[in-house]
């Protein structure tokens, strides 16, 4: 048994893609509903800047096509205050603002922290705790990227194993990779695509991580990772998330879609 896997972008709204990834002459409203058409999934930014509408969360789920699914960036405000736990009414607000209308387009949220933010044990015990596992009636699966050495730790993975929240692989040159597998996904950010290269990562690259989402949706632990705890038992199929993001930003709807074809090969 295996996950489904799913690669995407962060946002779709980006004017250098005009050319060479939507046609020079596609009108930009129609830009969201060319972009779900040629990726898997995308991971909206705007979310993260400021509070969205249940018309516009609406707007979206009609764009895409059946099996497509959007990632949400929590609004940064749920994750800046100086202690996590009195954040509660801020992710309720946010939860709360019309996420439920994206319905089965609803995939992953995401939590990012910034690099500033060290792992205090005790603080994000109380912030997991606070993420609900359905809200309205439809699940919610949930994934956290840290930024800071300190979460490279076994307490950290045991932490967000036991809530069941994914913690986001990064391929980065800075953030500290943490690939312990602790939810029944796996989100990958992709963050080296390169302007040099016309797919953005090069083809030994692109065989890789397509080898590594193989291994992660048949439940593997895959080698060449960073790992910080111990291996959980058994196998677990699980879907995988993989965006391209930031680095060489006009390269990654090409990076997204050449890694989809290696997968579905």
């Amino acid at each position: 048994m295996s996950g489904t896997i799913r690669t995407g972008i962060g946002g779709w709204t980006f004017e250098p893609w005009r050319g060479s990834f939507y046609p020079a002459d596609l009108p930009k409203s129609k830009e969201l509903d060319y972009a779900v058409n040629h990726l898997g999934t995308i991971e909206i930014n705007g979310t993260y800047y400021r509070t969205q509408s249940p018309t516009t969360f609406a707007k979206w789920r009609a764009a895409a096509p059946p099996g497509f699914v959007y990632a949400v960036k929590a609004l940064r405000y749920t994750v800046m205050k100086k202690r996590l736990a009195e954040a509660e009414e801020s992710i309720a607000r946010f939860l709360h603002s019309g996420l439920t209308e994206l319905g089965e387009t609803l995939g992953p949220i995401l939590w990012q922290f910034m690099e500033t933010r060290h792992f205090d044990p005790d603080d994000m015990a109380a912030f997991l705790a606070m993420l609900p596992d359905r809200l309205e009636g439809i699940g919610l699966r949930h994934a956290i990227e840290v930024r800071h050495e300190s979460f490279a730790c076994p307490a950290f993975v045991d932490l967000a194993r036991a809530h069941g929240v994914a913690i986001i692989v990064a391929d980065h040159a800075t953030h500290p990779m943490i690939a312990d597998p602790t939810a029944d996904f796996v989100y990958a950010r992709l963050m080296q695509s390169r302007e040099d290269i016309p797919a953005g990562y090069d083809d030994a690259a692109l065989d890789r991580w397509a080898g590594i989402a193989q291994q992660w949706a048949a439940g593997e632990r895959p080698d060449g990772l960073t790992y910080v705890a111990d291996a959980p038992a058994g196998h677990k199929a699980r879907d995988i998330f993989a965006y391209f993001i930031s680095g060489a930003k006009v390269r990654n709807p090409t990076a997204a879609m050449a890694l989809a074809a290696r997968i579905a090969a």
